[in-house]
């Protein structure tokens, strides 16, 4: 039997003194322990919370000055029952219960609301007083746009709770809450519109999240690696984002949120391939315009991924494909590299990659110089050493441009991995390797499912109704704007 079980079944003591001694001892006399004392009619009441994680101002004027106040009044009370019953009622805030055993003690305290205790009762009443310090809400720093909202989730499960239903301001817009992680019992928040989002998805979604068996919940992967259909793929089962646009959009649509205190990044499932190639910014465009756009990020992440390696299979395969000038042009570089190919590759491949991180991790403020500078003197002194070509700098300079076109981080990581295994096999066999890998993938993306939805829809199963807003973006008034261009569950009967 688990310390959480045992606690369960232990019922408060009638002596709060000895419930606070082994409220302390379950701390471990932690300093941030508030215990504030008073007495109203001879009878002893405790007032206890941790700082940090409440509202003290709430504290002092909703629940200690009404306290305070009862006990001036001179208020005679022969039964600790009707104090209690009393205090409830003078105490001015909107969450407030009883309590009658340790587990549902120490989780009260803990999540950050008060507690009282009183003399002679085996019950103590939990007021709501939850206040986590958050930051205050900026733009999103992943998923920029020129024109739209400029407003992102921040680490604060009620923040983005809030930020959600002020866009979406209907009855059916549900709400479903539990705690993962048995150590550090994260705030989870399941948000889906009934009526247009599947039941059975729904049901599928909570059950596999209330089934989670882990430690701790400290970002949005801890969740999306538990739950997900296929943890072996590359490929992202799920969206994150950190818009409240994009999620409420997703709503609409029938999708199933997952937010989780302590991160801004809302979880969005089931989701499409092709929906890691949709910005934002194409609902807030010109339909003709978003379209190229996203037919750019299309081709960028083919770019991305296919780029090194075909050039690799026409420089060591296939040289009868190369034009006879730009074959001697190429040829001409490489008589000072004295390296294959593939190694050469290689080599840039991997010092863009580390360009890339050094990038990320240097301090902001430097880190995007250090990106672009160190990019340009490593490829000029590269090439004047004669280590690498020039045409290899310029192959792989483009490939990483391309993967700044993608508006999801998630499926640049998987342009990232696939492109190796691509420049791999090119190395061996040429195209027919690029061939054989690139039917692999296809058969791979047909058979990945995201909560019961195909993956690679709507190309398999190919639905020509649903392609309205995939490849390219139709008018928004011919998209079906009563349900919000579809619920999941037609989809699902489309797409099976």
């Amino acid at each position: 039997m688990t310390e959480n079980n045992k606690n369960q079944r232990i019922p408060l003591s009638e002596n709060a003194e000895e419930n606070i001694r082994k409220l302390k001892m379950a701390l471990g006399n932690s300093d941030d322990l508030s215990i504030r004392k008073l007495q109203v009619s001879t009878k002893n009441v405790v007032i206890i919370h941790i700082e940090g994680i409440v509202d003290d101002q709430s504290i002092t004027e909703n629940v200690i000055s009404p306290i305070i106040q009862l006990n001036r009044d001179t208020y005679s009370f022969k039964s600790t029952e009707k104090l209690a019953d009393k205090i409830v009622q003078i105490i001015s805030v909107t969450s407030i219960e009883f309590i009658f055993n340790w587990s549902e003690l120490l989780e009260s305290i803990l999540a950050g609301d008060t507690v009282i205790l009183l003399d002679e009762s085996s019950k103590a009443i939990k007021v709501g007083t939850r206040k986590f310090k958050s930051r205050s809400i900026t733009e999103p720093t992943t998923q920029t746009v020129i024109k739209g909202p400029k407003d992102s989730f921040t680490e604060n499960l009620s923040t983005n709770i809030s930020l959600i239903r002020s866009r979406i301001q209907n009855a059916k817009l549900r709400l479903k809450t539990t705690k993962v992680g048995s150590v550090t019992k994260t705030d989870v928040g399941i948000m889906y519109m009934e009526g247009i989002a599947d039941h059975g998805t729904v049901m599928e979604a909570m059950s596999r999240i209330k089934s989670i068996k882990i430690d701790s919940v400290l970002e949005a992967n801890y969740i999306e690696e538990a739950v997900r259909d296929n943890r072996k793929t590359l490929f992202p089962l799920m969206q994150s984002s950190e818009r409240p646009d994009v999620v409420t959009a997703n709503l609409l649509e029938g999708k199933i949120a997952i937010i989780i205190q302590g991160t801004p990044f809302v979880i969005i499932l089931p989701v499409l391939l092709i929906q890691f190639f949709q910005s934002p910014e194409d609902y807030y465009e010109n339909n003709v315009f978003s379209s190229f756009l996203r037919l750019i990020r299309i081709g960028s992440f083919l770019l991305n991924m296919y780029a090194s390696a075909v050039y690799l299979a026409l420089i060591t395969h296939h040289q009868g494909l190369i034009p006879t000038t730009l074959m001697v042009t190429l040829m001409a570089q490489r008589e000072r590299v004295p390296f294959p190919a593939i190694i050469e590759l290689l080599i840039m491949e991997l010092a863009f990659e580390v360009l890339r991180e050094a990038g990320v991790r240097m301090p902001r403020a430097i880190g995007p110089a250090v990106s672009i500078v160190g990019a340009l003197i490593l490829g000029q002194a590269a090439v004047e050493a004669g280590f690498v070509s020039a045409a290899i700098v310029i192959i792989v300079a483009t490939s990483a441009i391309n993967s700044f076109t993608l508006p999801n981080t998630n499926i640049v990581n998987t342009a990232r991995g696939l492109r190796f295994l691509l420049i791999l096999s090119s190395a061996f066999i040429g195209f027919y390797g690029i061939l054989l890998l690139t039917l692999c993938i296809l058969v791979h993306l047909c058979s990945l499912r995201s909560f019961g939805v195909p993956y690679f829809a709507p190309l398999a199963p190919f639905k020509i109704g649903a392609l309205k807003d995939s490849l390219i973006r139709f008018p928004i008034t011919s998209l079906n704007m009563n349900s919000s261009k579809g619920t999941m569950k037609r989809k699902q009967n489309e797409f099976e």
